[in-house]
């Protein structure tokens, strides 16, 4: 009978052990967690279509903070909001001190008098210079980016007086890889770098 009680007794303590160490884990997890959201990166999805054809509506994406200064091509996340209180996930087309043009019979972008070659993009710009809220070129403000829509025709980015070159400052992080729809997980850039 003693020996019955003990037994008891040990597997009560065992439990009670056990619970704590489980709860004891799921507190270490979730504060890992809360610590690489809030200074690593985090999970953002995609709201429109601006970015088409590469990141769809509603894809989910891993952004990593930036410790360097932001690079041509770079889809970063802007804490800036949109016009709909959204973060702007855009793409870097100029960095700080390089002069933006745009040539409207063939509706290329001209960075420092060079055309870009941008396989990413959805279609040709259709650009009427009475579409530009600013006058080009453009030099970008020291520690600010020009960025923009890989859908040129269907994107509120710099080319609007109310969005204009981003401050750095407001950039969260660069885009490191595309999570779900799972069809397409990987990095959204890999086939333009």
């Amino acid at each position: 009978m003693n020996e019955e009680l003990n037994l008891e007794e040990k597997t009560g303590f065992s439990f009670a052990r056990e619970a704590y160490d489980w709860v004891e884990s799921a507190i270490t997890a979730l504060v890992f967690v809360v610590v690489i959201f809030t200074f690593v990166g985090m999970i953002i999805s995609v709201n429109g279509s601006s970015m088409e054809p590469n990141l769809q509506h509603n894809d989910r994406l891993i952004c990593v903070r930036m410790f360097s200064p932001p690079q041509y091509k770079d889809i970063v996340v802007i804490t800036k909001p949109d016009n709909r209180n959204n973060p702007l996930i855009k793409r870097v087309i100029a960095t700080s001190g390089q002069t933006v043009d745009f040539d409207v019979e063939t509706g290329t972008v001209l960075v420092n008098g060079v055309a870009l070659d941008e396989p990413y993009i959805a279609e040709e710009m259709e650009l009427y210079m009475s579409d530009l809220d600013e006058t080009y070129p453009l030099t970008v403000p020291e520690g600010h980016v020009f960025v923009m829509g890989d859908n040129r025709n269907n994107s509120w980015d710099s080319r609007e007086r109310s969005v204009g070159p981003i401050d750095e400052r407001y950039i969260f992080g660069r885009v490191l890889y595309r999570m779900m729809p799972y069809d397409k997980m990987g990095d959204p850039n890999k086939a333009y770098k």
